[in-house]
């Protein structure tokens, strides 16, 4: 699935993942390729990315690698998957 993240300065990566764990509102919930279409907002905790992501050098202070993961920390945002790709907003 193409995943893109946006915050208010600039979007910080735009790509083919397979995978991702997000912190909802109502509790942490995972989204995998082909996922059926979904609205939600997201709370302050770390998003979880299957795989190791090759994000640009000027946020790659942003992002850190753990195991087989790619982890991002957020304070609040939301998420849209529809069409096979996932737009994650966040601030």
């Amino acid at each position: 699935m193409q995943l893109e993240i946006v915050s208010p300065e600039a979007r910080l990566f735009s790509g083919e993942v397979s995978s991702l764990i997000l912190p909802g509102s109502s509790g942490s919930f995972q989204v995998l390729d082909h996922h059926a279409p979904i609205v939600s907002t997201l709370i302050e905790g770390t998003v979880k990315i299957a795989g190791r992501l090759e994000v640009a050098a000027a946020v790659q202070d942003k992002f850190r690698n753990e195991g087989d993961w790619t982890l991002f920390d957020i304070t609040s945002g939301a998420i849209e998957m529809r069409d096979n790709k996932v737009i994650l907003l966040t601030d």
